[in-house]
């Protein structure tokens, strides 16, 4: 399977946009189920990197699969949930605290992950390989260069700025070691 290759500010602009947008569905997740503003994620901005990682990780591998959506799905829950696993463990090592835990959650691991949070991330995929990849192309390529490489140097310089800040005092507030709320949409009864 070949990679798909972008210049550098196609996958800047990917993460800073995916990122946002797994931070937003985080929020409102917590909004409608808690009733309640959380930011989830360990630095202060509005976006959650494993969201952008993942979400680049699918692109570079899985872009040239969007017609088969089986495999897309599959591939989506086995990478997402790895990335998932270790960096909830990594995080946990580093800093002490637990950003997600789905101990009483059927089929999880170390609460690290779980069955519906794998698919979770394999539905995301399929929406992202099959359908939000070609509209971001879209807008893309709309886009100058100019306009790009401000985008990036922009989101970078904020996003370098907060990682600095939250290496030294991480986002550990209110809610953010619960469960991910994101396992009440796909399993209601939890």
């Amino acid at each position: 399977m070949r990679m798909n290759i972008h210049p550098f500010d196609y996958y800047a602009l990917l993460f800073f946009t995916t990122a946002f947008a797994g931070w937003l569905w985080e929020v409102l997740l917590y909004l409608i189920t808690d009733h309640t503003f959380v930011n989830r994620g360990i630095y202060r901005g509005p976006y959650l990197p494993i969201y952008g990682v993942g979400c680049v990780l699918l692109i570079l591998f899985f872009h040239r699969l969007r017609c088969h959506p089986a495999q897309v799905f599959i591939l989506s829950c086995a990478v997402c949930s790895a990335l998932e696993y270790f960096s909830g463990i990594w995080l946990e090592q580093k800093w002490g605290v637990r950003w997600w835990d789905y101990s009483g959650h059927f089929m999880n691991l170390d609460g690290q992950i779980c069955l519906a949070s794998s698919i979770g991330f394999g539905l995301g995929g399929v929406l992202l390989i099959c359908i939000v990849q070609p509209v971001f192309n879209k807008i893309y390529h709309r886009m100058t260069i100019g306009l790009r490489v401000t985008l990036c140097i922009l989101f970078l310089l904020i996003f370098i700025a907060d990682a600095a800040y939250a290496a030294i005092i991480p986002n550990t507030g209110k809610h953010i070691n619960c469960f991910c709320p994101c396992v009440l949409v796909i399993n209601p009864l939890k």
